[in-house]
């Protein structure tokens, strides 16, 4: 799947998603709660966003995303 077929408000809400849980894993994280309330409140904006009921195969578009985030990401970082 494109990378490009996807909204850009999903897909800013898994890169922030990334980030959020890239925090909560660090060594000594700090407030773990709010990390943890941001990392739920992001989940549930990535599950139910409307782009879903338009994929033709949800578990393959998801597995896209998460792909095209974590190469948009490497990219930056290039």
């Amino acid at each position: 799947m494109d990378a490009t077929a996807f909204p850009d408000d999903l897909v800013q809400t898994q890169h922030a998603w990334n980030a959020t849980y890239a925090a909560l894993t660090a060594p000594r994280p700090h407030d773990t709660t709010a990390l943890r309330r941001r990392l739920l409140h992001l989940s549930v904006r990535l599950w139910w966003h409307p782009y879903w009921q338009t994929a033709p195969s949800v578990p393959a578009a998801r597995s896209a995303l998460r792909q095209a985030a974590r190469a948009q990401r490497a990219d930056r970082a290039a």
